[in-house]
């Protein structure tokens, strides 16, 4: 068998590949490249697949992020709580600002722990990020709640949640804000960079748009100091595509999964948790072992690819040193971090591959 690796895009390009390439020519022909109407349609659509009012594209995820916090008119001198287990891109959306990020441990579905959240707010507290990390959604009413309490804003990082839901409602429409990338990696994934930010108020919505291209409302009249991050008229074709079937490859990701948590039976190995009440997306299967780089190795030498989502947590990154947050600090967060291993996952990855996965991690002895 070929070596089975982690991801393979092209597997899911090949499912519709008349399809985005009638989309690439479409735009092609057009002569307009930005700004144009495939964007004004996929985020007309993507809005409405969400359950949100307004959608605006963007050049990546992280710009997304960075936006949302410069719309909320987060800045230095303020603190954003974010969990201590994420991709490093949370976190910078936040600095970017001039605020401070402060962080949270995670809880046992790998999302920001909601009964410790409480304990992190002081005076300077201006917003909470959430980041719904693997394709699973945190436990967003309690977290509702919390901000309501204490007068703050709700920032959803939704990279890896598209089509994910709490109780029925999407991830991404309950706070101030929902930033996804299309990295071309993800559940929904351009074939370069992208991103957009989603939310139920126009004002926000307003100052996005206008950040998102240099400050600008009216070309040449600037009224703030932007960024230049618009979602191109190619990839929101090619996204608009991925959409119209997003819901038949989201299904085959959760089959995948429901054969992973049924037939991977080691006790050297621990499975992801689902939580009640929320629709998981799976766009990362994350495992957790002890011996975790011995396992690594030994399904590598198998002829099987992984990766570690993530291997240093941001406070223990030279990134952010300057914060003083001394390892130890944040243990699960840092526990998360030397155990867990994200085992084959995507559209396109066959039956056979599947089972192979499945023998070799059910054949592995961590003694």
């Amino acid at each position: 068998m070929d070596r089975i690796m982690t991801n393979r895009l092209d597997r899911a390009y090949s499912m519709y590949h008349a399809e985005f390439e009638n989309a690439a020519l479409r735009v092609l022909r057009s002569g307009w490249y930005i700004m144009g109407r495939e964007l004004e349609k996929f985020e007309k659509d993507f809005a409405a697949f969400c359950g949100a009012s307004y959608c605006t594209g963007t050049g990546n995820g992280l710009d997304a992020l960075y936006l949302a916090c410069r719309a909320l008119d987060i800045k230095e001198g303020d603190e954003v709580i974010v969990q201590g287990n994420t991709f490093i891109a949370s976190v910078m959306g936040i600095s970017m600002t001039g605020a401070t990020p402060v962080f949270v441990e995670p809880d046992e579905y790998y999302q920001i722990d909601a009964d410790r959240i409480e304990e992190k707010i002081t005076e300077k507290t201006k917003a909470v990020m959430v980041v719904h990390l693997y394709g699973q959604t945190a436990e967003m009413d309690k977290i509702c709640a919390i901000c309501e309490k204490h007068g703050l804003k709700l920032i959803e990082d939704c990279a890896q949640s598209h089509g994910a839901a709490y109780k029925g409602k999407m991830s991404g429409t309950f706070g101030s804000a929902g930033c996804f990338s299309f990295y071309p990696s993800k559940n929904l994934g351009a074939f370069g960079d992208g991103g957009a930010v989603i939310t139920n108020d126009k004002e926000t919505d307003r100052r996005i748009r206008m950040l998102r291209n240099y400050g600008s409302e009216k070309r040449y009249y600037n009224d703030e100091v932007g960024i230049n991050s618009r979602l191109d008229e190619i990839q929101a074709a090619l996204l608009g595509v991925r959409l119209s079937h997003i819901r038949a490859l989201t299904a085959e990701r959760k089959s995948k999964a429901e054969r992973y948590l049924k037939e991977i039976d080691n006790p050297a190995i621990i499975l992801p948790k689902l939580r009640k009440g929320s629709e998981h997306v799976y766009h990362q299967f994350v495992i957790r072992c002890k011996s975790r780089d011995k396992l690594a190795e030994y399904l590598k030498e198998k002829g099987i690819d992984t990766i570690v989502h993530y291997p240093v947590p941001p406070h223990l990154s030279k990134a952010y040193a300057y914060l003083g947050i001394k390892k130890g600090s944040l243990p699960v967060t840092e526990e998360y971090a030397d155990t867990v291993l994200s085992i084959p996952m995507y559209n396109g990855l066959t039956d056979e591959e599947q089972d192979y996965v499945i023998g070799a991690l059910n054949s592995y002895a961590e003694g």
